[in-house]
């Protein structure tokens, strides 16, 4: 029997309900982080505070990736090239994509772990 997740769920995280949504969530998640992170035991014990600081940090990145394309043009146009500055444009689309399904991503399990209890 398989469990329903919802669109844009992380394939890395088993299903909320299972046996292993916790843990493979707190794996996931650490990956997410910067890797200092690690170094506190308190985010293993506390999964839903571990989410909150990733939810923060990707939706940190979103913002610094639509900063970066914004101003590309003008911060660049002096020392590179008009194809190079497309090519970083092409660059920040692609990831700033990426981010914002994995804001999605870290927001869905955020919210399942809260909905699970998890202190």
């Amino acid at each position: 029997m398989s469990a329903y997740v919802p669109p844009g769920w992380p394939a890395e995280v088993h299903p909320p309900g299972t046996d292993r949504f916790e843990d493979t969530a707190v794996a996931w998640l650490l990956e997410l982080v910067p890797p200092e992170y690690r170094r506190y035991g308190v985010l293993r014990r506390y999964p839903i505070a571990l989410a909150g600081m990733a939810r923060r940090h990707v939706d940190a990145c979103v913002e610094a990736a639509r900063q970066g394309f914004r101003t590309a043009r003008t911060d660049l146009r002096e020392i590179v090239p008009p194809h190079g500055i497309e090519s970083i444009l092409d660059a920040y689309r692609h990831e700033g994509a990426r981010l914002v399904r994995l804001s999605t991503a870290t927001e869905l399990v955020e919210n399942a772990l809260r909905e699970r209890g998890t202190p």
